[in-house]
């Protein structure tokens, strides 16, 4: 069974201020006050894991070894079939450069990829995230959670974040880049293993 949160304070282990609102947002009907790492100055550990939920455990427990408090963490990226899985848990590093992310770089070198391989289409991918709650004691619990689709080129769309503009998911005609954000929030990876997160741990 999994283990419920019962205290009224929850460390996100993230710098992102959009993934800190969005959780926060999640909790508020639980009693439960968000707070960022940003926020207590805790660096950012390194991620030397090859799976999500062992790059999620190392930020998850970092956290809450620091401060005495449950932390959460998550890790997450795109998997697509024809590249054998990448990105994958290299998702951002695509994009890194020597001044920051470049996403759509990113994006241009894993259609070139599928271009390179002669690729037939449909391009499947699917976007995955693993939650990992972890308590000072050491004990943690995890959630992942998938969202099926595919790429496609050229982008398309503004919205969101990272591949957004090249991932159609399953069911729908436009890119997480072309959604509104509440309705991708609603349908998307995060989404789903947030569901599990919730039901495990928070609901009564």
């Amino acid at each position: 069974m999994t283990r419920r949160f019962e205290g009224d304070r929850l460390l996100v282990a993230t710098h992102n201020q959009g993934k800190l609102e969005e959780i926060s947002d999640l909790l508020t009907d639980y009693g439960v006050s968000v707070i960022g790492a940003a926020e207590l100055g805790l660096p950012e550990p390194e991620e030397t894991g090859t799976l999500f939920v062992e790059n999620a455990r190392i930020k998850a427990h970092a956290a809450a070894k620091a401060t005495g408090l449950p932390a959460l963490a998550d890790d997450s990226g795109i998997e697509i079939d024809a590249l054998d899985g990448a990105p994958g848990v290299y998702t951002a590093d695509w994009a890194e450069t020597g001044s920051g992310r470049d996403f759509v770089m990113a994006m241009t070198r894993a259609h070139d990829a599928l271009r390179d391989r002669n690729a037939p289409e449909p391009w499947t991918a699917r976007f995955c995230c693993t939650l990992v709650l972890a308590w000072p004691d050491g004990d943690d619990a995890v959630f992942p959670g998938v969202m099926e689709g595919r790429v496609v080129w050229p982008m398309r769309g503004d919205q969101g974040h990272g591949y957004d503009p090249i991932f159609v998911p399953n069911g729908y005609d436009l890119t997480f880049g072309e959604m509104d954000r509440w309705e991708k929030n609603r349908i998307s990876h995060r989404a789903d293993a947030f569901a599990k997160l919730v039901k495990g741990c928070f609901d009564r």
